[in-house]
């Protein structure tokens, strides 16, 4: 420790000064800086910027000033100066002093959050400029021992970036291995078994035949009662529009065909109050369930509007169909009346139908549906149009039942994996805290630096 002396930062960073107008003609040709991340490579782009901009010279070291302390610095290598805007912060560093690998692990150290809170008003919330930043007294190692302590920093990171491609490789196949499970039970090879078991529940009456049989028998008896209106009769399923094949007790038809609904929500923005009527959008819906405790609320004035056209149920199906979570599916699970927005409703007759299973096929079927079927480019949409025709592989009605309980049987194991394997990735950057703590707070000795060398 003898070897530690504080030191303030100001001492081996120099700025470098300059500002200029971002129409300034001496920066014109310059590419700029558009993102440091967090692992410190820089990334640059040709984008104008309406911001004051500084100039950054080969080998200076760049840091964002919103977030250094998650380590957003780098030391700039190109050939050519770039520009950045006045986020960032450009410093000439004096390499007798201090070895920049050394710095970039510091200032992700709770020593350096802990420096920032005692001498810079706002702390880490704060844009960190070179004002704030300079200033800074810090507890620094003579340049010989920074080095032996980067060396140790390197092997730790060497093993956890191992580990971490392990953990990450088993989150991948976890992932896999769950669109596996849905296709395999879409298939029908999920329930193989549970067929040959129960021969008397998928034959006969109970073929899917008849089960699609009086699905459409209900869909008739509701249009003749004014109930629903009467559709256009989609077009019968083909042999290239079938994907797989499916057992002999199945029966192919389109999505809509089970359907006794398929509609949208609202095709404007409602206005927003503090209190009313239930609102939910996009952001709302995940396979995991509706986020009812983020809801938002509209009048009661605009929830008549929607309700009347979409009427949702508990037990029917929202369908996010618009944007990056496009093809989403939730399950319905409240008995109260709410208003949407950017989804698609389904609706179906659920003493026939088995949600759990539609909603499983939607899920597996998301990314096909969107590379296939969606339009939109940057603002994917999926059409009421386009679910009403998506192939769909209707098991008997006992079967529907045995599929989900097979699911929900092995989502549950793989939910046990993902949640060990969520906290190695935890432990992991616990690890990696503990050994930043262990150099900044309690600064070891060289010598036992060494004997990790």
């Amino acid at each position: 420790m003898a070897n530690w002396k504080s030191t303030r930062i100001g001492k081996f960073l120099k700025e470098r000064e300059g500002r200029y107008d971002p129409a300034d003609s001496n920066i014109q040709s310059l590419k700029r800086l558009n993102k440091i991340d967090f692992s410190g490579e820089i990334h640059l782009s040709d984008k104008d910027s309406k911001t004051d901009m500084i100039i950054v010279e080969p080998g200076d070291l760049v840091i964002s000033g919103i977030n250094v302390s998650k380590g957003a610095l780098a030391v700039y290598h190109g050939k050519e100066p770039v520009t950045a805007t006045i986020h960032y912060s450009s410093y000439i560093f004096d390499k007798s002093q201090i070895e920049i690998e050394y710095f970039k692990r510091f200032v992700k150290s709770e020593a350096f959050v802990k420096a920032l809170k005692e001498q810079v008003k706002g702390g880490i919330k704060t844009e960190i400029k070179p004002k704030h930043f300079l200033p800074l007294e810090i507890d620094l190692p003579d340049i010989e021992e920074q080095g032996i302590i980067v060396s140790f920093f390197q092997n730790i990171e060497n093993e956890m970036k191992l580990l971490n491609e392990n953990i990450n490789q088993q989150q991948d196949y976890l992932k896999k291995l769950r669109q596996q499970i849905l296709q395999e039970a879409i298939e029908g090879k999920l329930t193989a078994d549970w067929r040959n078991k129960n021969p008397k529940l998928i034959s006969g009456e109970n073929h899917a035949s008849k089960l699609l049989e009086k699905i459409k028998a209900e869909k008739a008896r509701l249009i003749k009662e004014g109930k629903i209106k009467k559709e256009k009769p989609l077009a019968p399923i083909t042999n290239n529009d079938k994907s797989f094949e499916i057992p002999d007790s199945w029966v192919w038809c389109c999505l809509g065909d089970i359907c006794t609904k398929v509609t949208d929500g609202f095709h404007h923005t409602p206005r927003k109050f503090k209190e009313g009527a239930i609102y939910i959008s996009a952001t709302h819906i995940r396979e995991q369930g509706i986020d009812w405790k983020n809801c938002l609320y509209i009048s009661a004035k605009d929830h008549a509007e929607l309700f009347k056209k979409a009427y949702p149920q508990k037990g029917e199906i929202l369908i996010t169909n618009r944007g990056a979570g496009c093809g989403t599916p939730a399950i319905i699970d409240i008995n109260k009346e709410f208003s949407f927005q950017n989804a698609a409703l389904i609706g179906f007759n659920q003493n026939l139908l088995k949600a759990k299973y539609i909603f499983n096929f939607i899920l597996r079927m998301r990314e096909i549906v969107m590379a296939e079927f969606v339009n939109g480019g940057l603002q994917p949409m999926l059409s009421n149009v386009v679910l009403k025709t998506i192939p769909f592989p209707l098991p008997p009605q006992a079967e529907q039942q045995a599929i989900v309980e097979r699911i929900d049987k092995l989502m549950t194991m793989i939910d046990e994996l993902e949640k060990q394997v969520t906290e190695r990735k935890d432990y992991s950057e616990r690890l990696m805290q503990s050994v930043l703590r262990e150099v900044f707070e309690n600064k070891p000795c060289e010598r036992s630096m060494t004997a990790y060398k």
